[in-house]
């Protein structure tokens, strides 16, 4: 394997000369590390990352955090988009990836900033946190460059990227009141999401501005997952069958909720119309196909890894962005 000795010794300069060439020094002459640059192609010169990490004291790598990535949560695609955008935009901008999970269990055996040094990563994007989440209160107190996802806190070293959930509820709901719908539920995520709070405001925003009154027996929790909202959804219709509408904080519920409508004989969206959130893959192949609220999952991980990588190249302070949401008009909505 070739060594920067070796190159060093073709080159007729020092070791120090071709590992600062090799590195990006500004001291170096150009005509130099031209020179270096070459003979290290022919060379087949490969760099140990793992070594120069040490000297440098950054290995170029990025972790990310995911919590609560499970089988049950597989069917929306959100992680694997959002993890799509993250690597791509990496793999641009030269840098590599780690990804490691987390549960609450892990986190009680190692600490946030434990777990960062022992992958060896420069910085760290966090998604799926929960509001009680023992990890938040670490990363926020910690100077570990972090961009999180959906997760509107931040700090001198803690940025975030998500989606305008308020307006993007609000917009639903609009449409259902548009629409001619008045009572109208709300199949919300669970308490401890910071999207779910910010939606169910959305969803009290356009009921308030529209003149209707809202109903707290209106509103339950579906968990984000298909079968859990499903069961919601049954007690909910059989308990309120003046509902002609229901707001899904996510399509995997909006699904959960159109399969028991139909099991219940109801006619979709004669009967009772269904609004979704997020335009995953599976809405527009439900019957009838789901209108909803789109969000670009892919842009999320995109932008976040951007960001992440500019504060660590120090171009600037950490970055809060948000990005907007578009309604998909299909068939679910009467």
């Amino acid at each position: 394997m070739t060594t920067i000795k070796d190159i060093a010794k073709v080159a007729g300069v020092s070791v120090t000369t071709v590992s600062r060439a090799l590195n990006g020094y500004s001291d170096v002459n150009e005509k130099t590390r031209r020179k270096i640059s070459e003979i290290a192609k022919e060379l087949n010169y490969s760099p140990n990352t793992l070594a120069r990490g040490l000297v440098m004291k950054k290995t170029k790598t990025i972790g990310m955090l995911v919590s609560g990535m499970n089988r049950a949560n597989s069917k929306d695609n959100f992680t694997f988009e959002v993890l799509s955008g993250v690597n791509e935009c990496i793999s641009e901008r030269d840098y590599d990836l780690v990804l490691f999970s987390t549960t609450t269990t892990k986190q009680r055996e190692k600490t946030y900033s434990q777990l960062c040094r022992e992958r060896r990563v420069d910085g760290v994007i966090l998604q799926g946190m929960k509001i009680d989440d023992p990890y938040l209160k670490e990363v926020v107190e910690s100077d570990i460059p972090c961009m999180l996802i959906d997760i509107p806190i931040s700090s001198e070293s803690v940025g975030y990227v998500t989606t305008d959930s308020v307006l993007g509820a609000k917009r639903a709901v609009d449409y259902l009141i548009q629409s001619g719908h008045k009572k109208i539920a709300f199949m919300n995520g669970h308490d401890q999401a910071y999207v779910s709070q910010q939606r169910l405001r959305g969803y009290r925003v356009a009921l308030r501005e529209a003149g209707i009154d809202f109903r707290e027996e209106y509103v339950r929790n579906g968990d984000f997952l298909e079968d859990k909202a499903e069961e919601e959804a049954a007690k909910l219709l059989d308990e309120h069958p003046d509902i002609t509408a229901i707001f899904c904080a996510s399509d995997l519920m909006a699904l959960g909720v159109m399969k028991i409508a139909k099991s219940s004989g109801l006619a979709i969206p004669g009967q009772l119309s269904i609004i979704g959130y997020d335009n995953i893959l599976l809405a527009g192949y439900a019957s009838p196909p789901l209108t909803t609220i789109a969000q670009d999952k892919f842009d999320l991980g995109y932008k976040a890894a951007n960001a992440l990588i500019d504060m660590l190249e120090e171009e600037g302070p950490a970055k809060i962005i948000t990005l907007e949401t578009e309604l998909i008009v299909r068939e679910s909505v009467q």
